[in-house]
C-alpha cells in the first residue's frame, strides 16, 4: 500500500488517486484485486470518507477501477487502464519538467539527469 503525506500541499484525494495508479503501473495490483472499502481506506488514512469516494470515483471515471454493487471497487484490466496509468505518468513528467525549469534547469541539464536515472534504474534490474 502507498503512503499519504499530508505536509506535501498535493490534495489528500489526488495522492490516492495517484497512489493506486502507482500501484497498477508496478504491478502490484493486478486487474480484477478488489480495492479496500471506503470506510476501510478512510480508517487507515485517518481521512474523510467523502475524500476517498471522490478518489474512487475519478479512478473510476479514468478506467482504472470498476464497480460492482454490493461488491466493491476492483481493478480493471482492460486496455482503459494501461493508458490512463501511462497518461498519468506522462503528466507528471510534464509538470516536473515545468517545475525544474522554473527553478533554472536547462534542457541538457534535465536529459543528462534522465540518462542518469534510468542508468542508474537498469543497473538496479
Amino acid at each position: 500500500m502507498f503512503q499519504l503525506d499530508f505536509k506535501s500541499g498535493a490534495p489528500i484525494c489526488d495522492q490516492i488517486v495517484n497512489g493506486f495508479i502507482k500501484l497498477k503501473a508496478l504491478g502490484i495490483l493486478k486487474g480484477g484485486d478488489q480495492l479496500p472499502s471506503v470506510r476501510a481506506l478512510a480508517s487507515k488514512f485517518s481521512v474523510n470518507p467523502n475524500t476517498v469516494q471522490k478518489s474512487y470515483a475519478i479512478l473510476e471515471a479514468n478506467g482504472i477501477i470498476y464497480s460492482v454493487k454490493g461488491k466493491g471497487s476492483f481493478i480493471s484490466d482492460d486496455e482503459n487502464a494501461a493508458s490512463a496509468v501511462l497518461n498519468s505518468a506522462r503528466q507528471d513528467f510534464v509538470a516536473a519538467v515545468r517545475s525544474a525549469s522554473e527553478l533554472g534547469l536547462t534542457a541538457d541539464d534535465m536529459i543528462k539527469l534522465i540518462k542518469e536515472t534510468t542508468a542508474k534504474e537498469d543497473n538496479n534490474l
